[in-house]
């Protein structure tokens, strides 16, 4: 999380999560909201929409927020609508493929695969090609540090999906004309008058 927000220093961040879930601790300009039912509690009480103007969040942070029965694509769409063009989506969420697994089973909370959330991204307007994956949490060998992408990581606790708000231009960019390089003297650039015939 902190690596997102630094990427984006001077503006306006949001954070949802769980209770449970640390959130960030970073000062400045960030909203912090956790899950409450359908809604969300911290700074403001809402629901969706969120009570934030449109492309006025350089980051939104979401910290499981979306790992039960809630539906996703509601509050993805609205992560779009909030995000800033060029701004960043980081969604952590529950490793299906992982054994922590069995600690959250029966509990209410659901694991999808990274292809459900890339289809889910891709469905709110994100660019699927600028989606990158990491695997985080507690890893059998700790020698290889908290987070990382190989292939052993995909038994770690939990993914974050990180994706970028990409926007098409207004205008689009005018095709550049074919230029052809002459060569030789300027002599067919002067004018010529046709030549005047004496009777």
């Amino acid at each position: 999380m902190l690596r997102v927000l630094a990427s984006c220093p001077a503006a306006a961040w949001g954070w949802l999560g769980v209770d449970g879930a640390p959130a960030p601790e970073v000062g400045g300009r960030g909203l912090l909201l956790r899950r409450f039912g359908l809604g969300f509690h911290g700074a403001v009480r809402c629901r969706l929409p969120l009570p934030v103007a449109s492309e006025a969040l350089g980051a939104v942070l979401l910290q499981h927020a979306l790992d039960d029965e809630v539906p996703i694509d509601p509050l993805l769409d609205e992560c779009a609508r909030v995000l800033a063009p060029g701004g960043t989506l980081w969604l952590a969420v529950l490793n299906p493929w992982s054994p922590y697994r069995l600690r959250w089973a029966r509990t209410g909370l659901r694991a999808r695969d990274p292809g459900v959330w890339q289809s889910a991204l891709r469905r709110a307007g994100f660019a699927s090609d600028t989606v990158s994956l990491q695997w985080l949490g507690p890893h059998w060998r700790v020698a290889h540090g908290e987070v990382g992408v190989g292939a052993s990581d995909r038994l770690r606790a939990g993914v974050a999906l990180t994706v970028n708000k990409r926007v098409h231009a207004l205008i689009p960019p005018k095709p550049l004309r074919g230029l052809r390089w002459q060569a030789g003297t300027r002599s067919h650039l002067v004018r010529r008058e046709p030549a005047i015939m004496d009777p």
